[in-house]
């Protein structure tokens, strides 16, 4: 199978190659996955689990990308839950092959039913994002109707996805970022933007969550906007500095497969708006996976084309 594969830990972007490799073997509760569309991150080459597995053994050449969409092409051992040719979408072990290629071995619990109207490379677009948001939102900060969120990068995939969240539970919403990212914010719904580059964080006042996708000293600016008993969540980094009469909680996402169809269905229902700005091939991902490429939403890999929807646009 074709797959994109990373070989060399210090050469970063330019170790990336497209290449052959194996068919993936599915494991006890496993399924072997035909990628139709992959989502990546392009920070994902600095994680360790790029580079080994959960025991901190090398193994690479090893394929990046951790979010999937396609149609299970086998089964495990003891899988229960999928069937062959069922379409399918999700995230992948951060410690295995991910999703850059034209087979991957996931998890079933990792995966979650795709209806049939949601198209492919939409689907490869949530998984992170649309957990991200929500655990970050909900598990981790309780956000509840009338509480007010401050929302750093809410343009970006993640910041989009949690604005939109946020004011469907009935929170207000004040989304940051940079000057050019206002109109998108505020079209999402966002109350309130502040634009980082120019104006103060501290004249945002006192906020029930932060939300915080930047870091750094952002991040620790943010702690003091945290009125008492509020939370601030970060995927950033650990906080250095602590809200002084609130929490302050950096995670990791994890797959949720029921929270995974919730999302699909308010895609389906209108309630959420995922951002697709670019749909390559897979030849291509070495070229967009580069730090300086950028584009307004999410880049996604097309690897194969959904034979139905062809079928189905040949004959109507």
């Amino acid at each position: 199978m074709k797959a994109i594969t990373a070989l060399d830990r210090d050469a970063g972007v330019s170790g990336l190659t497209l290449t052959d490799l194996p068919y993936p073997h599915a494991a006890e509760n496993d399924v072997i996955v035909r990628v139709h569309a992959a989502g990546f991150t392009r920070g994902e080459l600095d994680w360790p689990g790029t580079w080994s597995d959960r025991a901190g053994r090398d193994r690479t050449p090893s394929v990046p990308g951790h979010e999937v969409s396609g149609v299970v092409a086998e089964l495990g051992y003891g899988t229960t839950g999928l069937t062959v040719g069922q379409r399918v979408f999700g995230l992948t072990d951060w410690a295995r092959d991910g999703s850059l290629a034209e087979y991957v071995a996931v998890e079933a619990r990792n995966l979650a039913p795709l209806p049939a109207d949601v198209d492919h490379t939409v689907a490869a677009a949530l998984p992170i994002s649309g957990l991200t948001a929500w655990q970050g939102l909900f598990d981790h900060a309780g956000i509840m109707t009338g509480q007010s969120v401050l929302i750093h990068g809410a343009a970006g995939a993640v910041g989009s996805i949690a604005v939109q969240l946020a004011l469907d539970v009935g929170a207000r919403v004040i989304g940051t970022g940079r000057s050019a990212d206002q109109s998108t914010v505020l079209a999402l719904g966002a109350h309130t933007f502040l634009d980082l580059e120019a104006g103060r964080l501290e004249d945002v006042g006192e906020v029930d969550v932060v939300f915080d996708v930047i870091g750094g000293d952002i991040l620790d600016r943010s702690t003091a906007l945290v009125r008492a008993g509020g939370t601030l969540v970060t995927i950033a980094q650990p906080p250095t500095v602590r809200p002084k009469d609130g929490r302050a909680i950096f995670f990791v996402v994890e797959p949720d497969r029921a929270r995974l169809e919730d999302l699909a269905q308010r895609l389906r229902d209108g309630r959420l708006d995922v951002r697709v700005g670019a749909v390559q091939p897979l030849s291509e991902t070495p070229a967009v996976f580069a730090p300086e490429r950028r584009v307004t939403g999410r880049t996604i890999i097309r690897v194969t084309e959904d034979l139905q929807r062809t079928q189905g646009a040949a004959t109507s």
